[in-house]
């Protein structure tokens, strides 16, 4: 079993910044891509950011050049800096991880989501 812990969600005016981590923790071989999603009331969810375990990362269009992501291997942690927020960032965001058991098998794990809202 792999668990995953969000933190750093929360309420921001805009223009402001936030950093959301999560750190992943169990019984997994090996951890590979790592990533955020985000889902608005209505919306599918989509993904933010990703970033894989040589770190290449991607980037949404929306947030390219505002969002940071990275990650710490040692820690097994992602982290994803969020700056110049603005209302559409709006959204619950989720952890993502991918990962592969010791048999060889690929995994996927979500975290349980993080609020963050932006107020204009």
């Amino acid at each position: 079993q792999v668990q995953l812990v969000e933190s750093g969600g929360g309420l921001v005016q805009a223009g402001g910044s936030l950093r959301l981590s999560c750190a992943a923790s169990g019984s997994i071989f090996s951890i590979d891509t790592m990533g955020w999603y985000r889902q608005a009331p209505g919306d599918e969810r989509e993904l933010v950011a990703s970033i894989t375990s040589g770190g290449s990362t991607n980037y949404a269009d929306s947030v390219k050049g505002r969002f940071t992501i990275s990650r710490d291997n040692a820690k097994n942690t992602v982290y994803l800096q969020m700056n110049s927020l603005k209302p559409e960032d709006t959204a619950v965001y989720y952890c993502n991880v991918g990962g592969t058991a010791g048999d060889g098998g690929k995994l996927i794990f979500w975290a349980q989501g993080t609020q963050v809202t932006v107020s204009s």
